[in-house]
């Protein structure tokens, strides 16, 4: 290949400055409120979704947990009361107005739409009625994700510190319960934004160009789980294709000698597989029959957890999995590629940000969030680039039961490298010298995310670094990503800055991105040891008058306006990718899924309201892709 695009591509980014489970609560507690969001009226804002005009789902109702289901739970989202201190002036005596939880404070569905900044904290407080019910075992509280910094308080109580926001977590409050049934519920907030070195992916207290508005506070759902005293805390299924068995891991609280783990596998009802082992230890499962998972085909096994002590269960969840290998091998050029259940699929969709101009971070509701990945399927895409961002479980959940591949980013954070031109390297950039504590927080939360999503087998490729954007010890985070999880690919630095062991680039992929036309690596240099993907072009982008953040100056890669002369140039940009796909390419990711703020790249509008494309050509220019024969074996 020529080294213009790759320069252009670079001198781009240097102008820009860079089970469908769905459970209702159950009655083993209640809300202050019957209906949380019974005197709630979403406010007026520039521009809106269709789910939140009808208002409906706003509470996100569904079970926010789908890899390990129990029948028990209390959903804690709707109107809880907020107020904005000074940083470290402490807990409020009065609080300001009403916040909608889980929508983040700057968005519209908050019903606040105030800023915060490294200055401010937000408070946010409510108060359950807890049944006795609940008092017989153990009462968790879960936040889905808080974004950044939370501190939690039960009845006046400290209970926790976390850091991190986009990794759930929990706490065990059974201690912290007073008598009778109300409970009080506190949290502080503390979320610096680009002010901080924390992950926070394109949040800027600054918004513009492909960086957007600040998300602080909850974010996902917030509940409540009974549990007994002993207790599955966590599961974990890896599928190993080759031997047809499901390595095993449930991790259980609490463990007391003696108790055991029983799992049963079953495919369309049936049994085919079990096995039990010891709490809190590891096993193997045989199948007797094996039916892979893949977007044609995306059959989900069912599973259940039991612990047991003796003949009693003592806790019982449902999870489910999915029987997939993805892996390289060479074809018959000697180009490695990217395979899926030991075959080559060429894997082709959109960068998706899942960014909502009335929510923010949070989706209107899970019909909302559905939307755009049905689309996407209806396009005729195979696979999401999920970008510099984490969804809520049924996010992942649905695109395992619906088929999507996935290449899950780390959100950056802490920038400030600086891209430079180095001779025979695709691409290459300076690596960030972050502190001990911005390091720290990237490992931590890295492995909280990994551990998080570890469960979802649509997600087949890992993405530490994005761009160079507080890219740093690459080889380092790279390496330990691939030692800690072994059953996916790892995409080291997507969109260029490469790290050389001698010849060899580090990592499982060499990643280009290129606007807006599509180009890859020279396959005689680079894919002999790594498969070559291209990880963002495109970028051709239509404002739709009274669809778009603002009136005037919107910004895309490439702008048209019209839709025959925007679907004209993409069937351009696909026919161009058959060439590479025949000489080596694997993959490849267009930019983007719907318009984000000022941006107006996407494939939707960002209300969702108008597809810029029709979506049975697109379908019938993207199988074109798929049916490019490749050659292996000699």
């Amino acid at each position: 290949m020529t080294r213009k695009p790759i320069l252009l591509s670079l001198l781009t980014y240097l102008i820009i400055f860079l089970n469908a489970v769905t459970v209702q609560a159950q009655s083993i507690g209640e809300l202050v409120s019957e209906d949380p969001f019974a005197d709630f009226q979403t406010p007026l804002n520039k521009l809106q979704t269709t789910w939140a005009e009808k208002g409906e789902g706003l509470n996100h109702d569904y079970y926010p947990r789908p890899q390990m289901v129990r029948s028990g739970w209390i959903n804690l989202n709707g109107q809880w009361d907020y107020a904005i201190l000074r940083k470290g002036e402490g807990m409020p005596h009065e609080y300001d107005s009403k916040i909608t939880v889980p929508f983040a404070v700057e968005s519209s569905l908050s019903g606040v739409g105030r800023s915060v900044g490294k200055e401010a904290e937000l408070w946010y407080r409510t108060n359950i009625k807890i049944d006795n019910k609940l008092r017989n075992g153990n009462v968790l509280l879960h936040f889905g994700a808080v974004d950044w910094e939370s501190e939690v308080f039960v009845n006046g109580k400290q209970v926790g510190i976390h850091r991190g926001g986009y990794d759930p977590f929990s706490y065990d409050i059974t201690d912290f319960l007073i008598s009778g049934a109300e409970q009080e519920i506190v949290v502080r907030v503390w979320d610096p934004s680009d002010d901080g070195p924390q992950p926070r992916g394109k949040q800027v207290k600054e918004p513009h160009a492909i960086w957007y508005t600040p998300v602080t506070g909850i974010w996902q759902t917030v509940w409540i789980e009974p549990v007994p005293k002993s207790y599955i805390q966590s599961v974990r299924l890896e599928p190993n294709l080759d031997q047809s068995e499901f390595k095993i891991q449930a991790d259980v609280k609490h463990a007391k000698s003696g108790q055991k783990i029983e799992v049963v596998v079953f495919a369309e009802g049936v049994e085919v597989g079990k096995g039990e082992f010891g709490a809190g230890s590891e096993g193997n499962i045989k199948l007797a029959s094996v039916r892979t998972w893949s977007p044609e085909d995306p059959f989900l096994y069912d599973v259940k957890f039991k612990l047991k002590s003796g003949n009693k269960t003592l806790d019982e969840v449902k999870s489910y999995s999915a029987m997939r290998k993805i892996s390289m091998a060479k074809d018959s050029n000697g180009i490695n590629r990217m395979m899926l259940n030991n075959e080559f699929v060429f894997q082709y969709g959109p960068l998706d940000q899942g960014w909502w101009p009335d929510g923010l971070y949070t989706a209107p509701s899970e019909e909302a969030m559905l939307f755009d990945i049905e689309k996407t399927i209806e396009m005729g895409f195979n696979m999401i680039r999920k970008h510099v961002k984490v969804e809520p479980a049924n996010w992942y959940y649905h695109c395992d039961r619906l088929g999507v591949l996935v290449w899950q980013d780390m959100p950056n954070g802490d920038h400030g490298n600086n891209w430079e031109s180095r001779p025979g390297i695709a691409g290459y950039g300076t690596e960030k010298e972050r502190t001990v504590e911005s390091e720290t927080i990237y490992k931590n939360e890295w492995k909280a995310i990994m551990d998080a999503l570890g469960h979802f087998q649509s997600i087949v490729v890992w993405v530490p670094f994005n761009e160079a954007w507080g890219q740093f010890k690459t080889k380092e985070i790279t390496e330990w990503t691939q030692a800690y999880d072994k059953s996916r690919l790892v995409n080291s630095a997507s969109g260029g800055n490469f790290v050389m062991e001698g010849s060899k680039i580090t990592g499982d992929i060499i990643d280009l991105h290129n606007y807006p036309n599509a180009v890859m690596p020279d396959p005689g240099i680079y894919g002999k040891d790594q498969i070559i993907v291209l990880g963002e072009f495109g970028g051709l982008g239509m404002p739709v008058s009274g669809h778009t953040w603002q009136e005037k100056d919107n910004w895309g890669y490439q702008s048209f306006s019209s839709k025959s002369e925007l679907q004209k140039k993409y069937g351009e940009l696909i026919e161009s990718m058959i060439p590479l796909i025949e000489n080596g390419l694997s993959a490849a990711v267009y930019t983007q899924t719907t318009d984000v703020e000022i941006e107006i790249n996407g494939l939707m509008t960002y209300d969702r309201k108008v597809i810029k494309f029709d979506i049975p050509v697109l379908k019938a220019l993207h199988d074109r892709l798929y049916s490019v024969k490749v050659g292996f074996g000699k």
